[in-house]
């Protein structure tokens, strides 16, 4: 009883390894993954053979596929005399059905061989002229093309095999152009190894409009300049080091929070403006504060960026279950009543709906966000009709106050109950005020402008006068 798995190389009979080649002549069967492969034919004349291709045509997805010609190699391996099971390529290299034999094999207690082949890297490295060890990452084709964002780093090499189909080459480029220009240059390697073998370059966006087989990998040149998380991290820990910036190796977590809270307000002023441009530069400037503040803490022994990814990133797949779970949601309240049901748990049964409301936020958006937690629960005002009423009854309390510290309480309450009525008709009260701000700055400049084209002072001028021309620069 055993297992021999042996590589059938990139794709001619000539690849074969020796170890390989006198393998194969000393036996007499041999299982194959798949018959459609250009070594197959070379192959000695006197083997019997066996292929799992129907499988492809009769299996729901690969997943099932694989899985069961996994289960089928086992059970022949269970035999006397064994089995010996051929892939393409090299066996332990996009070889799905492998990882589950050699996990299977070692729960049953089966001796495995590996007999190792060349796989279709080695050929498609020296079709483009490539160095593997300048950070060549190698990716599977139908994984990739599941994911929404590629797992690779723009700054290096990557090839990605298994690109048989026009459909997966279609479901690739998308998800490769979450991170790549759509007209980037890639190029297309086919039958590397092999007679037929050539290269295509082409843009990515016409992935899917190019001739693809089983033999087809996919090559992306790495970005012109730094565009991965990782690079930034180099640079800023770069900046840091013993070589780097006497200021940046200066900087506190303390020392940084006002660089912080700037670059957040001016990616919040970006996004008010409509400014795109201004956004893209706005967000890196703001990541750089995220870089610098880990990279501090790194350097002191407290956590790294991946403490800070893996930590988020477990958070939203916890708070999401109706996604990365079974759980099932019906509607938008129920979504934000799990969502704070989920957050109670993580800070414990006796944690209140508005914790971990900073603290440090403008009143006018804080009291907007405590309005809407609450009103999670259902304590809220039925409509905006409700809290209109509020707004009133808190102006006639105010009219009323006697006392400094009474107005200023009743200022307070209407303030809260404005930002209420704001939430209630779909807007933000930050942002409106501060559109309002925006707008009272510019029509005052063009009021002071206007004042002195027609030679006048605004501090000579009564309030009547600067009204009128403040009714001027408003319909202008």
């Amino acid at each position: 009883m055993s297992i021999t798995i042996v590589g059938l190389g990139p794709g001619e009979p000539r690849h074969l390894t020796r170890e390989a080649w006198e393998l194969l002549s000393a036996a007499e069967e041999v299982w194959l993954r798949t018959a459609r492969h250009p070594t197959v034919n070379g192959l000695p004349s006197h083997l019997i053979l066996h292929a799992f291709d129907e499988l492809y045509e009769t299996a729901e997805d690969f997943a099932a596929v694989y899985r069961a010609i996994a289960a089928e190699v086992l059970r022949l391996g269970r035999r006397s005399d064994g089995v010996i099971y051929a892939v393409p390529g090299h066996p332990l290299v996009g070889e799905s059905t492998v990882q589950q034999v050699l996990a299977g094999a070692r729960e049953a207690g089966l001796p495995v061989r590996i007999v190792q082949g060349l796989s279709f890297v080695e050929p498609t490295l020296t079709a483009l002229g490539l160095d593997a060890l300048e950070g060549l990452q190698v990716n599977d084709g139908i994984e990739l093309a599941a994911y929404h964002h590629p797992p690779i780093n723009p700054d290096l090499p990557a090839l990605i095999g298994q690109v048989y189909s026009r459909r997966l080459a279609s479901d690739l480029k998308l998800t490769l152009m979450n991170q790549y220009p759509d007209d980037y240059p890639v190029a297309l390697v086919h039958g590397a190894g092999t007679a037929t073998e050539r290269v295509v370059h082409l843009p990515l966006y016409e992935l899917d409009r190019r001739e693809v087989d089983h033999l087809t990998t996919l090559y992306i040149p790495p970005l012109p300049s730094v565009s991965s998380f990782e690079g930034l991290q180099e640079t800023v820990a770069h900046l840091r080091g013993p070589d780097g910036c006497p200021w940046d190796r200066e900087q506190t977590h303390e020392s940084l929070r006002g660089g912080l809270l700037e670059e957040a307000y001016e990616t919040v002023a970006a996004i008010d403006a409509g400014d795109i441009a201004g956004l893209r530069e706005e967000l890196g400037d703001l990541l750089l504060q995220i870089v610098l503040q880990t990279q501090i803490a790194t350097e002191g022994g407290d956590f790294r960026m991946a403490d800070v990814i893996a930590g988020i990133d477990a958070k939203l797949k916890r708070r999401h279950p109706h996604v990365w779970g079974d759980r099932v949601v019906e509607g938008e309240r129920e979504l934000l009543l799990q969502w704070e049901h989920l957050k109670g748990e993580e800070k414990g049964e006796n944690s209140s709906l508005l914790d971990g409301v900073p603290k440090a936020l403008p009143a006018l958006l804080q009291a907007h966000i405590y309005g809407e937690r609450v009103a999670r629960v259902g304590f809220d005002w039925p409509g905006p009709a409700g809290v209109a009423e509020k707004v009133l009854e808190e102006i006639a309390e105010l009219e009323t106050a006697a006392t400094l510290e009474e107005v200023e309480a009743e200022l307070g309450d209407l303030l809260f109950a404005v930002a209420n009525w704001a939430r209630h008709l779909g807007v933000d009260p930050e942002g409106a005020l501060r559109q309002a701000n925006e707008r009272f700055a510019r029509r005052f400049g063009a009021l002071e402008e206007l004042a002195r084209r027609r030679g006048l002072e605004l501090e000579r001028m009564t309030i009547e006068e600067m009204d009128a021309l403040w009714e001027e620069v408003k319909v202008e």
